[in-house]
């Protein structure tokens, strides 16, 4: 672990959203999203944190923690105060780190690795919150019927269980999603068990947990274009319903990619990348999806898309074409163009900048 001098770095000016950026795709760092005379600026980026594309936040701590997502190289992450201070850079424990998660207590955090496969898990130190000891490493092996995107495992996403006794896994490469028994108090993970066994070839990118409803869960599988409701209960994960996320009259390839639902718990979102759409669905009374509407994304690619629901809006990082593109939210929870975006070189998330003083 090393650590940098916050003394030495110059604060940045305040703005609310960021925009990390892979550095393939040109992008230097993390840039400032501002409005000013109704229309969007990008300030100069922060090189602090590159290839950023997945962070989480800690209000206990007061600390972003934010993915390096390189591809070629053990990947790192880095625990960056307010100003982007980085107060230590950590190992991922694999190559291409691409989705970070808090426990529930935010005493550990997860990390899944794209490229090699790996979940890695670290202790956070209960004064600073920030990574201490050696990490827990489960290497996966498997693979899938897709010869160019499952030749071997894909870890792409963690995340904890509402009472905090299991961390989940999906893996792209294998179809599968893992579970692994938690300890909080020790900062220790079981055994994995299948938890899910996908449909081959779907791809499970992204899961999110229901918030609002223990027990309910949703999948995004990336190569089959589906949304799948889930039934939780434990280390048992059963399907419940499949959806398209596609119109029915779609053409083309496509491939899923972001998901998340607004605070209510009732609308969920979910963005196709080539169909360049953003699918809402409502959520019934027993959680199963009932499609509401298509929305086109206003880009090529749309990788990420952060809902702003006090400001009922939703920006969206284009990765393809290099371009932020802003949607309003309706009374219904569907969306509209305003015509607003902007190009931001190699962007591919959204970060939006919450400090401890704003959530009080």
């Amino acid at each position: 672990m090393t650590t940098d001098d916050p003394a030495s770095r110059t604060p940045p000016p305040a703005a609310s959203l960021w925009i990390g950026t892979y550095a393939g795709g040109g992008g230097e760092g993390l840039y400032p999203l501002r409005r000013g005379d109704d229309r969007w600026h990008a300030g100069a980026p922060d090189p602090a944190a590159c290839n950023a594309s997945f962070d989480t936040y800690s209000p206990r701590f007061d600390l972003h923690y934010i993915v390096d997502e390189h591809a070629d190289t053990i990947g790192v992450f880095r625990s960056m105060g307010t100003q982007w201070d980085c107060l230590a850079r950590v190992s991922a424990g694999g190559a291409a780190p691409c989705h970070i998660a808090l426990d529930r207590r935010q005493s550990c955090i997860a990390v899944a690795n794209y490229a090699d496969g790996s979940v890695a898990l670290y202790r956070l130190d209960p004064t600073s919150g920030l990574p201490i000891g050696a990490p827990i490493i489960y290497t996966a092996r498997g693979s899938g019927p897709n010869p160019e995107r499952q030749q071997s495992p894909h870890a792409h996403w963690v995340g904890f269980s509402l009472d905090n006794r299991w961390l989940y896994a999906t893996d792209l490469g294998a179809d599968l999603v893992r579970a692994f028994a938690f300890d909080a108090d020790r900062g220790t993970l079981g055994a994995p068990s299948t938890a899910l066994v996908a449909p081959p070839g779907s791809g499970p990118r992204h899961l999110l947990v229901h918030p609002r409803q223990p027990g309910s869960a949703y999948l995004a599988c990336e190569l089959s274009n589906t949304l799948i409701a889930l039934d939780v209960d434990g280390a048992v994960v059963r399907p419940r319903k499949t959806v398209s996320t596609l119109p029915a009259a779609a053409t083309g390839d496509s491939i899923v990619a972001h998901i998340a639902a607004n605070a209510a718990g009732d609308r969920l979102y979910v963005s196709n990348r080539g169909d360049n759409s953003i699918a809402v669905f409502a959520l019934a009374a027993g959680g199963d999806p009932v499609l509401l509407q298509h929305a086109p994304s206003g880009g090529a690619s749309p990788r990420f898309f952060r809902l702003v629901e006090n400001e009922r809006r939703v920006v969206v990082a284009h990765e393809r074409d290099h371009r932020v593109t802003e949607l309003a939210i309706l009374e219904d929870g569907t969306l509209a163009p305003t015509g607003t975006g902007i190009t931001v070189p190699g962007a591919a998330y959204v970060l939006e900048a919450f400090s401890s003083a704003q959530i009080r």
